[in-house]
């Protein structure tokens, strides 16, 4: 097997159906309209013109300009500039992907999961109402804890100090012993 067909392979293998379901639908349900049916999810979402409509409805204006007609450089600008409204809005650069992984389908296991990164920015943003997609990320939780605690806390022995309630294993031998032969 060629080394491109084995990464190919690898790639086409990270994919997960049931999340493409979950992003096609998070998506149909943010434009109010379904796919055509019997289109594959990549091939509609390939010109990048649904995602830019997505980006514009999560934050108006944020796609100015949406081509939907010219060449192929004309909709590798709609996917690039979706990238870009996708980060203006808080998604992390490790998230996005590439252009051509979406233009020439062969990553689209990141391109879901880049959706997936936005549907979780926009629980960070209280103006975004809904649908979510994805889990809710978690929120900082922080504590506070007297001086009277914190002393209290360094009388405690942890079990990871070699202390386990009386529990040792003084006296279990089991097999022989070491014998150290010295000088014959």
């Amino acid at each position: 097997m060629s080394l491109e067909r084995a990464v190919k392979a690898k790639i086409a293998g990270k994919r997960n159906p049931q999340e493409d379901k979950e992003a096609q639908e998070w998506i149909e349900t943010i434009l109010g309209a379904k796919f055509p049916p019997g289109e594959l999810y990549e091939d509609v979402i390939r010109d990048g013109t649904i995602l830019c409509q997505v980006m514009n409805k999560i934050v108006p204006g944020s796609v100015p300009k949406i081509n939907t007609s010219g060449g192929q450089f004309k909709m590798m600008e709609n996917i690039n500039n979706f990238l870009a409204a996708m980060t203006a809005y808080g998604v992390p650069a490790v998230d996005l992907f590439q252009t051509v992984d979406l233009w020439e389908k062969s990553n689209i296991s990141q391109v879901t999961t880049a959706l997936f990164a936005l549907g979780r920015e926009t629980y960070k943003h209280p103006e975004w109402k809904g649908p979510y997609l994805g889990p809710k990320p978690s929120q900082e939780n922080k504590r506070e804890f007297s001086e009277e605690q914190l002393k209290a806390g360094e009388t405690i022995i942890g079990l990871q100090a070699g202390q386990n309630k009386g529990a040792t294993q003084a006296g279990q031998n089991i097999g022989a012993g070491r014998k150290i032969l010295l000088g014959k």
